[in-house]
């Protein structure tokens, strides 16, 4: 019951983004095309969140992911959507221009 309240009120351990972008994390923004275009973070990938389902193919399972977007709403979806597929090792990176 507690490890819930800690995921709801965002109080888990998070690891740090920064030490497993180092290691070699993918690292995937979903935003739209056009919002990507606008501003990215450096060595990021585009697979706009309508389209993660369809796309789970380019993404490696076995390597750690942080998902990032406008707001951090959508890539909390998408962490969502790739642990119900599988994916073991993914984090809510939050807002993108925290990885310019």
């Amino acid at each position: 019951m507690i490890e819930f309240f800690n995921r709801l009120f965002g109080l888990e351990d998070k690891p740090d983004s920064n030490e497993l972008l180092k290691s070699g994390a993918t690292l995937i923004d979903v935003r739209t095309k056009e919002e990507y275009k606008q501003g990215a973070a450096k060595r990021s990938i585009n697979i706009p969140l309508d389209t993660l389902n369809i796309n789970l193919s380019k993404i490696k399972k076995e390597k750690p992911i942080i998902v990032v977007c406008a707001s951090g709403i959508r890539s909390r979806s998408a962490v969502s959507l790739l642990k119900s597929k599988g994916f073991s090792e993914v984090h809510n990176g939050g807002i993108w221009s925290n990885y310019k």
